[in-house]
């Protein structure tokens, strides 16, 4: 089934809004710029991914949240939570459609007349035109998508988080922040992000077993020609067993081609 994308936008306003953000999400808020954007994510207490997005700050005390997964209005009932006495309104923003724009400067954004986030050689478009066509260099960018099935269940270096500049370790203390050091400065983690060639469709969210061995768990992926390209998770045990970059899952007659691997 092909994967339907919409713009899950959610804002924080206020007086606090940096500071808030400073204090729940896992990257450097306080680096940011107006006009600009950066990888962002939530954890929970055991340094979990809660949720991935964009965070842009298009003002002093304005923030926007571009969900890469989940849904807004979930995300912002959650975070009202730790408000608390802070001067900052939580408001997720109704699904708007999602698309591609011109090329534009990473990292930055634009509000006119559209809202565009800049991705080099093009741009996210909310709420104008939809269409998909800059799923695949997100994929090969290693850019996830979170489908359902991998929110609450990744660590941040699963997702190579550090590398698309997304975590901070010398900011102080956010949710989940004691596991993201221990894991930065000791190490072990075992599970990594992969661009892999798959040799059939395959939907996001899908778990490739091998009898009871998991394989592979499939964030994205988007059809090309008559093999699919896509962004999985694979444990350093499993690609251990590839031939020559290749993983054979017998029970589905998959191949899964390994192209690229990601640091945490």
């Amino acid at each position: 089934m092909p994967r339907h994308y919409t713009a899950e936008t959610l804002s924080l306003e206020g007086p606090d809004a940096i500071a808030f953000a400073q204090a729940q999400f896992s990257s450097q808020v306080t680096a940011l710029s107006d006009g600009q954007w950066q990888f962002s994510a939530w954890l929970d207490a055991q340094g979990r991914v809660r949720a991935l997005f964009h965070l842009a700050r298009l003002a002093e005390d304005r923030l926007l949240l571009l969900l890469r997964g989940g849904d807004a209005a979930s995300m912002a009932d959650a975070l009202r939570r730790f408000v608390f006495r802070s001067k900052v309104i939580v408001q997720a923003l109704p699904s708007r459609t999602l698309g591609t724009g011109d090329a534009m400067t990473t990292h930055t954004v634009n509000e006119t007349p559209v809202l565009m986030f800049g991705c080099d050689t093009h741009s996210l478009v909310i709420g104008a035109h939809e269409d998909d066509a800059w799923r695949l260099s997100h994929i090969r960018a290693g850019w996830p998508w979170l489908p359902d099935s991998a929110l609450n269940a990744l660590l941040p270096p699963a997702l190579s988080l550090e590398r698309l500049q997304g975590v901070a370790f010398d900011k102080g203390c956010y949710p989940g922040q004691e596991i993201v050091a221990r894991l930065h400065y000791r190490g072990g983690h075992k599970r990594h992000m992969h661009c892999v060639v798959l040799s059939q469709p395959v939907s996001a969210g899908s778990v490739l077993r091998d009898g009871a061995q998991e394989i592979a768990h499939v964030l994205d992926a988007i059809a090309v020609d008559a093999h699919s390209e896509a962004l999985a998770i694979i444990s350093d045990a499993i690609e251990e067993q590839a031939n020559r970059d290749v993983l054979r899952i017998a029970n589905d007659n998959i191949e899964v081609r390994l192209q690229q691997r990601w640091p945490a």
